[in-house]
């Protein structure tokens, strides 16, 4: 065989495609297929999360509509009787609790005592991660099952204990502190004015919301790299230099998380202050979920306390913005 012989050979001709999806003959026919598994792929987290959903809607739907359509309404013991119909107010309800100086006093209290709340949990839940990172195995076990026990006992419970512990005449606290010298707390009442008395309430929240806060952080820092940290150390960057360009940028999803949950939730507190001051707080304790409680169940205005509950709902919504905001903005970064 010549060269030009050789370099003219024909090759032989590929077969055409028969895999799903292919284009042309009966390949072409994998691309309904490949449509409808596509379609399939997205419909299946939405079947599965039908139950949830349908439940969610149940629970949470109906008590909202029914919040709704009472703020717009003039509903009092007559018509919760049936004496009278429900009358259609229009934004009567909302006209009559923005002009009110009460209404603000109690919005500030309540953004306050959140703030403080917040801040003070996730500072402390932050310092306690960290401090089990530290510790030995058997301490480690030992703040677990405390953080643990104090997470998981009932709120009624945990308020009676800090009743005790700061009852005026038999308060466990005031008799420590009176062992110090040139201090006499003996019968001091701490909820004789509204700023000590919150102060003694936000201790029992933060009490309550630093375990989970903890455990939740102390699974993140499990993620950090260690390679990292070490290469910033190796760099001359000291512990608040290694938290702080290292182990914090890791775990600000969680911190975001965290907190908004915190706010939501310190926000919506209503038994600590209930039970605390024996299920009727004075003014100067009235938090938005109180005074809309007592708008509604005290004075019997239901569609007064109906209008607090829903700008209280309307503030939430706000803090549910800027999460989700905040989290689309860490996933772009990333």
């Amino acid at each position: 065989m010549s060269a030009a012989e050789t370099t003219t050979a024909k090759v032989p001709p590929t077969r055409p495609s028969t895999a799903p999806g292919a284009g042309g003959g009966t390949g072409g026919a994998g691309k309904p297929v490949a449509r409808r598994r596509a379609g399939g792929g997205a419909a299946l987290p939405w079947t599965l999360l039908a139950p949830c959903l349908l439940v969610l809607l149940l629970v949470l739907g109906y008590p909202l509509a029914r919040l709704v359509a009472l703020s717009f309404q003039k509903f009092g013991q007559p018509q919760l009787w049936g004496f009278q119909e429900p009358e259609s107010v229009g934004f009567a309800n909302f006209t009559e609790i923005l002009g009110d100086g009460e209404f603000w006093a109690v919005v500030v209290r309540t953004i306050v005592f959140a703030g403080g709340a917040v801040v003070l949990t996730m500072v402390l839940g932050m310092l306690t991660a960290l401090l089990l990172q530290r510790v030995s195995g058997w301490v480690k076990t030992l703040i677990n099952i405390a953080l643990v026990a104090s997470w998981g006992m009932p709120i009624i419970v945990a308020t009676a204990i800090f009743k005790w512990l700061f009852d005026t005449d038999y308060g466990v606290l005031n008799w420590l502190l009176s062992r110090l010298p040139g201090i006499d707390m003996i019968g001091h009442n701490w909820f004789a004015s509204g700023p000590q008395g919150l102060a003694v309430i936000m201790l029992l929240v933060v009490w309550g919301a630093v375990p989970f806060v903890v455990i939740t952080l102390s699974a993140g820092l499990t993620q950090v790299p260690k390679e990292l940290e070490e290469a910033a150390r190796l760099d001359g960057a000291g512990s608040w230099g290694v938290f702080r360009y290292v182990t914090l940028p890791v775990l600000k999803p969680i911190i975001v998380m965290l907190t908004t949950l915190s706010v939501i939730w310190d926000m919506g507190v209503f038994p600590q202050v209930f039970v605390m001051r024996n299920g009727h707080p004075e003014a100067e304790f009235q938090l938005l979920t109180t005074y809309s409680y007592d708008k509604a169940f005290v004075v019997n205005d239901y569609g007064g306390g109906s209008a607090i509950a829903l700008v209280t709902v309307v503030l939430l919504l706000g803090v549910v913005a800027v999460y989700m905001r905040q989290m689309l903005k860490i996933g772009e970064v990333e």
